[in-house]
Order: structure tokens, then sequence, then C-alpha cells
């Protein structure tokens, strides 16, 4: 499991050490910092997804478009490079990237694995050096599932992929009909299955539909001479299925976030950008829930969101034992001009077994309480 992510002049970091559990939550004001986390987990999966043998990290693919480098180096402090560390376990990963301020990629300048470096290497296997070891951890980065905030709508028709070509369920959940189409017979995590349906991916994302949707229905048929489907959705057991369109949208942006869950194995990685999207404030509370589920199940879930639910829903899962209290990480994100009296961008209030919030940062999902207040002053 990955235990703690570093980063030194990428985007709007000078330097970050931030700790990371089976489930960690990122929150914190606009532009604070939050997704460039994310983005830097994406780039390393992005290089080792599309470039197997590359030399140089990729800022523009399939799972993101960052620009040239000028767009990713800390424009206050950096000049031509960024660093990038993770700790794996008892190891510790270190990597820096240079570039020119207009390259769309940049050179791999310095790789370090558990103490032993090489600079400026000529040769690089899934952006390690031959024979250093760390094939585990690359092998969970390239298999990382990303799911952007941005996610694909409700659509007529959804493209059949090679699940060679597209493992996980895209960035935009694009890929995630096809995956429960194609891979619907695959046997889930045991942690993860739903006792009162079969241990299937089909059937078990249709029962968890089920939870946030009462009465949801999934159809999925293959259109003739054409690897292409069609999704059919119903909101009540007494309905036929719908077209997409006529669901709402609530539906087809959970979907992806049940289809990458529940299709990921033993320590894989799942980021997921505002799980809470188009829910219903109870149904947000029940993601957070979920989210526990899935961490409590072996899969490391990273999660960046604005709910005061989906947090309330974690703390719920950790109150029923769900989850310990320590495997639930939280961050609390601000800009650098807004950063606390000990310069840190980043505070990170803990959880004990009832639980509880330890401390509450100023601006950490304290909107409601500063509303009643105010009302209550009239």
């Amino acid at each position: 499991m990955l235990t703690r992510l570093d980063l030194r002049h990428f985007k709007c970091f000078e330097r970050l050490q931030l700790p990371l559990g089976p489930l960690t939550l990122l929150s914190g004001t606009n532009a604070s910092g939050k997704s460039s986390v994310m983005h830097a987990l994406a780039l390393l999966h992005q290089t080792i997804r599309e470039h197997e043998w590359s030399t140089r990290l990729m800022l523009n693919g399939v799972t993101v478009r960052l620009g040239i480098a000028l767009d990713v180096i800390d424009q206050e402090y950096g000049r031509r490079e960024f660093a990038l560390g993770l700790v794996d376990g008892e190891t510790r990963y270190l990597w820096r990237f240079r570039g020119e301020r207009h390259e769309m990629s940049m050179a791999v300048s310095y790789v370090n694995v558990g103490g032993e470096e090489r600079r400026d290497p000529d040769a690089l296997h899934r952006l390690m050096p031959r024979g250093w070891g760390g094939e585990a951890l690359a092998r969970r980065l390239e298999g990382l599932s990303y799911l952007t905030a941005e996610r694909l709508g409700p659509r007529e028709v959804y493209a059949l992929e090679d699940p060679q070509m597209t493992p996980v369920v895209g960035p935009r959940g694009e890929h995630a009909v096809s995956l429960l189409h194609s891979g619907g017979d695959e046997t889930v995590l045991p942690g993860l299955r739903l006792k009162d349906a079969l241990p299937t991916r089909l059937h078990q994302v249709t029962r968890r539909m089920e939870q946030f949707f009462p009465g949801c229905g999934l159809e999925i048929r293959r259109i003739p001479h054409a690897n292409a489907v069609t999704l059919g959705l119903r909101t009540s057991k007494g309905t036929s299925f719908h077209r997409p369109i006529h669901t709402g949208f609530g539906l087809t942006q959970v979907l992806p976030l049940l289809v990458a869950a529940v299709s990921a194995g033993p320590e894989d990685l799942l980021l997921v950008e505002n799980p809470e999207v188009h829910l219903h404030p109870s149904g947000q509370a029940a993601m957070g829930e979920f989210l526990a589920e899935v961490a409590a199940a072996g899969v490391q879930v990273l999660a960046e969101t604005h709910s005061d639910h989906v947090l309330n829903g974690v703390r719920r899962a950790v109150k029923n034992g769900i989850l310990p209290p320590d495997d639930a990480v939280l961050h609390f994100f601000r800009p650098r001009g807004g950063a606390g009296d000990d310069g840190s961008q980043v505070e990170s209030p803990g959880l004990d077994a009832q639980g509880r919030v330890d401390a509450w940062p100023e601006g950490f999902f304290d909107q409601f309480d500063k509303d009643m207040n105010y009302f209550a002053g009239w």
C-alpha cells in the first residue's frame, strides 16, 4: 500500500509530504491543490500504461492532458524540474523530471529506488531501471483507475472495447459499460460482495445501484454487427427499461464509479474526483460509506470531495466498525496564499473509533454551522 506521496516544485506545491491510507479523503477550497495530487499519480499511470519503455514522463495522453512543462512546474519556486516520490510499504521511490518550458513531456533525470540511485538513465521499464525491483508498484500504477469529475453523460450507444486495451473505466467513465458487458461474469473481491446477489461483477454492480437508487435495474444489449451496446436503466421494478437520458444524471454518474470499484483487485488504486456529483445528500452519505467498504476490502482509495455528507458517510462507516479509524486519512487543503500559521498548505484532522473528528480547521466542512449562526442572529 502507498503510505506517502512526496511532491517538490509540482504545480502549486513548493514541497509536500502527504500521508496516505487505505482511504484518503482530500478536501479544501477550489484551486488549493487537491487535483494536483491526483494528477501526480495519473501522470505515472499514463506514462507506464501508454509508453512502457519511455525515459520521459508523458504530460498528455488518454488519462490527463496537462499541457507543457511550464504548466506543471511550480512557477514560484521551480525552474526546469520537479520531483515526485512514493513510499510503498518499506520502500521509497523518487523520480525527478526535467524539461524545457514548452516541452510536452519531461525527461527522467533521476531515479531512486530504496536508496539505489541513477542519474539520466538511458533505459527504463515502467519508469524503473531494469533489475531494481518495484514491479509490483509499477503494475499497480499501470492498473490504476482514475475517474475525474467530468464524467460521460447519458448516451444512446456505448462503444465496446477489447478489455486488454481498456482494462479500466477510463477518466470519464467512458469504458464502464464495456467493462460491465465483457467482464460481467468476473468475480468480485470477497470483502465487496453483497450476500443477496451473485458474486459476479454484473450482479454486484446491479445490486449496488439498487442501494443508491431503489428499484434500479440494468440491461445491456449488444447491437448486431457493431462493436457497441445499448444501456437500459429502470428506476422502479414496476417499469420497463428506459434510455439513460430519461433516468437522470445521477445514475450514469454513479455507475462508472461502482464498476471501477467492484472490478478492482487487492491493493489496486482507485482515484475518484467528486464521488458525490449529481447525488442527493442521502446518496452522498451512502457514497462515503461505500468508499469505506471498498477500502476495507483491500482496494486503496483516494477521493477528492466537497461534500460534508461524503465525510459523514465515512465517519459513520468508522463508527460501525467497517473501517478502522486509522485507515481513514483526512486532508484539508488551502491555497498557498492562505496557508496556516506554520506555512503548511495541508491540515490533517483525525478520526476516533466513534467517527468523531478531532479538529475542525477553519473552512473544513463548517459552512452549515456558519450559515446557521448567521440565521440565528436574525
